[in-house]
């Protein structure tokens, strides 16, 4: 048992909650914004078909070079040394077993590559051997179980006939120095990427000598769903005669979510058939191993997408379609066969973590089997006596973990961090619940400091998440980090609002057409409440920051209470209407909202933050990426203006080479330096540095 697995044990027998005041090894210090950024990124667990080995992802990122590189490593299922498999400057990722374990394919644009292409690494030594070549590359790909093809999908133009019609057309636009975009429908963009005509399709690739690949959905159509499909949405039949694959066949995809699972048969002249009739989303197809089932997920709602999942299967023998786990009133995702074929395994939010699940095909409720930390990537090795999957914490990064499912006890595959965290000192999280909105229990995380200032009361940074349908789990997040957040000396609140995942269906309903009700009341009562509780934290020191959906309520705070010295505000919504025209996915507001907003009106405008500007009072920082195509960074820069058009202090942080997301090291590192300075501004002085005029009365939500 090694050192690490020791460490993994003895947590999982500690009480939840920190001890409060337990002194910290003089040796250790407190998480940097470097170290972050310095740390092993873990991901992709793949077990050989024999159980024996695993094969993941691991990502490090040069600050100096401002970019990470992706490679490939190997090591023992039962722990051991992890050997690097790939050293190429350019991304490798997507490590795939050949059914006889002698190779891993993968995905990698490396040498004159500019797109992904699949590559064949031999395991008994050699280098690499590129497989594929696709003239807009390879997004993802699944091996026959004979290993004698490939499922795979790749952009083409829907109207040419061949990939040499693809392949011409995009040299004649590079060619052309012309970057305008001619579009006659929606989408025209998704998430970061102009579409520009191409759309994903699903192809049958040969691996070996003669025939030549297959489009297998050819049309307007995108395989996998340009929205709400999930990491596995094709998968071959066991016996590799069929493919079932997720698609949205409607023409109006930018304000649809009726993506459906079909399946294909491989010999030439079958009918494609539909498996899933419903007005929602279905996706995430998984054959069980002996061929008689095909699994499911399936929402009920037609344009919500954030309505609970349901494991649908259906018998292959009779055409039966059947729930699994109904009782379960949180959203599975994942599937995963265990290798009988008598159940499933899958990962839910629960309550503040990302537990896996069992569920048996013969009946009985479905019942956690790892509960102790949040867990994603999950693959039961041959047997099916343990799984491998990553597993996180607040104060574990990602990292690849062997669970044995008769003890649960959990063994660190990788090791990659341990040098790094043997440093530092993360602090424990504290859970606490409290009456939120409407009397429903809400709950929250407490992070303190490693390192606690001497002589007074401790500031807090409340963080508001995403989504809305997002959550705070026990996890260690790289873009928002709860405990890079406590290393100035801060107490870190974050709060599961009404609308955060696996609290059961009905809490997270409750935010559609309440944006800044029910969560803006719980974050105030969250307030109340661990002021109340902990009497280490100064009540007259308080910042929010949030991003996205967390933008926005700390825009809606902005608007209705002087309550924080400070503000942040990263990548949040400001004003409705025009949310709606610049957003890439209209099913979106058109749920939460009631309608479009020449339907809905009165909604849009009430729960438009810009409406109540003439409140702003409080000194905030703004954050954007000129290439967020889900909030246009314009809804950044219109908070900003009106904060500057009324003299409130308020500083812009604008990114014109980031999305969504920070992404680059030197970006996130400029943008931590920014928040930090930001709130020591605003929490370290004993008193305000900026006292606000009188604000007119808000006018009530």
């Amino acid at each position: 048992m090694n050192r690490r697995t020791v460490a993994l044990l003895l947590a999982a027998l500690l009480p939840p909650l920190a001890a409060r005041g337990a002194e910290r090894p003089a040796e250790r210090r407190p998480l940097t914004a470097e170290d972050l950024w310095s740390l092993y990124r873990l991901a992709d667990p793949q077990p050989s078909p024999d159980g024996a080995r695993v094969a993941f992802v691991a990502t490090k990122y040069d600050l100096e070079a401002n970019r990470g590189n992706h490679d490939l490593y190997l090591v023992s299922a039962a722990a051991g040394e992890p050997r690097r498999l790939t050293t190429a400057d350019g991304p490798d990722l997507h490590p795939r077993w050949l059914p006889d374990g002698s190779a891993i394919l993968f995905l990698s644009s490396r040498g004159d590559d500019e797109a992904s292409q699949v590559y064949r690494l031999p395991l008994d030594g050699g280098d690499p051997e590129r497989l594929t070549d696709y003239p807009s590359g390879v997004s993802a790909f699944w091996i026959a179980p004979d290993g004698a093809s490939l499922a795979l999908t790749t952009e083409v133009f829907p109207d040419c006939d061949d990939l040499e019609c693809t392949r011409t057309r995009l040299q004649e636009r590079e060619e052309s120095g012309v970057e305008a975009l001619v579009a006659d429908a929606l989408p025209y963009r998704v998430w970061n990427t102009v579409r520009r005509g191409l759309v994903s399709h699903l192809f049958l690739h040969p691996l070996g000598e003669g025939g030549a690949p297959r489009d297998l959905t050819p049309g307007p159509h995108d395989c996998p769903p340009i929205d709400l499909g999930t990491a596995h949405d094709v998968a071959f039949s066991p016996d590799g005669a069929f493919l079932a694959y997720t698609l949205n066949a409607d023409r109006d995809a930018a304000w649809s979510t009726n993506n459906d699972v079909w399946e294909i048969p491989l010999a030439r002249g079958g009918a494609v058939r539909q498996v899933s009739p419903g007005a929602g989303n279905d996706a995430g197809p998984a054959y069980s191993p002996d061929g008689r089932w095909l699994a499911w997920l399936s929402m009920e709602r037609a344009g919500f997408e954030a309505d609970r999942r349901r494991i649908l299967l259906e018998d292959r023998e009779s055409g039966a379609v059947r729930e699994l786990a109904a009782e379960l009133d949180r959203s599975p995702g994942e599937l995963c066969w265990a290798p009988d074929s008598s159940g499933l395994f899958f990962v839910a939010h629960d309550t503040g973590r990302s537990r896996v699940f069992r569920v048996d095909l013969e009946g009985g409720a479905a019942r956690a089997v790892a509960a102790d930390a949040s867990y994603d990537s999950v693959a039961v090795l041959p047997g099916g006596t343990a799984l491998v999957a990553i597993r996180q914490g607040h104060e574990d990064p990602p990292e690849v973990v062997r669970v044995e499912l008769s003890s649960g006890a959990v063994t660190s595959l990788d090791g990659l961090n341990d040098e790094l965290l043997a440093e530092l000192e993360l602090p424990r999280a504290q859970e606490f619940w409290f009456d939120g909105a409407g009397g429903d229990p809400v709950h929250g995380f407490l992070l303190e400091p490693a390192e606690r200032p001497a002589g007074r009361k401790l500031p807090v940074v409340f963080v508001l998440h995403g989504g809305p349908q997002g959550s705070f789990d026990d996890g260690f997040h790289f873009r928002w980090n709860l405990q890079l957040l406590t290393s100035p000396g801060y107490a870190v609140v974050a709060i599961n609002f009404h609308g955060s995942m696996g609290f059961g269906q009905a809490f997270l309903d409750s935010v559609s057409g309440d944006w800044g009700g029910a969560p803006y009341e719980d974050v105030l009562r969250g307030v109340d409440h661990v002021l109340a509780t902990f009497p280490e934290l100064d009540g007259e020191r308080l910042a929010a920051i949030g991003a996205s959906y967390g933008g926005y309520l700390v825009n809606w705070i902005l608007g209705h209470t002087d309550r924080f010295r400070c503000l942040v505000s990263h990548a949040g919504v400001s004003e409705l209407w025009s949310k709606y025209g610049s957003t890439d996915e209209l099913w979106f507001p058109e749920w939460e909202f009631g309608g479009t907003p020449w339907e809905a009106a009165e909604s849009y405008d009430r729960w438009s933050p810009l409406r109540y500007a003439a409140s702003f009072r409080t000194p905030t920082l703004v954050s954007h990426g000129e290439g967020d195509f889900r909030v246009l960074y314009t809804q950044g820069t219109a908070i900003f203006a009106a904060l500057q058009r009324q003299g409130v202090p308020s500083r812009l942080l604008l990114f014109p080479d980031e999305d969504h997301f920070v992404r680059k090291p030197k970006n996130a590192l400029l943008f931590w330096r920014t928040l930090f300075d930001w709130l020591k501004t605003y929490l370290e002085p004993a008193r305000p540095v900026w006292t606000p005029p009188a604000a007119p009365a808000a006018a009530a939500p």
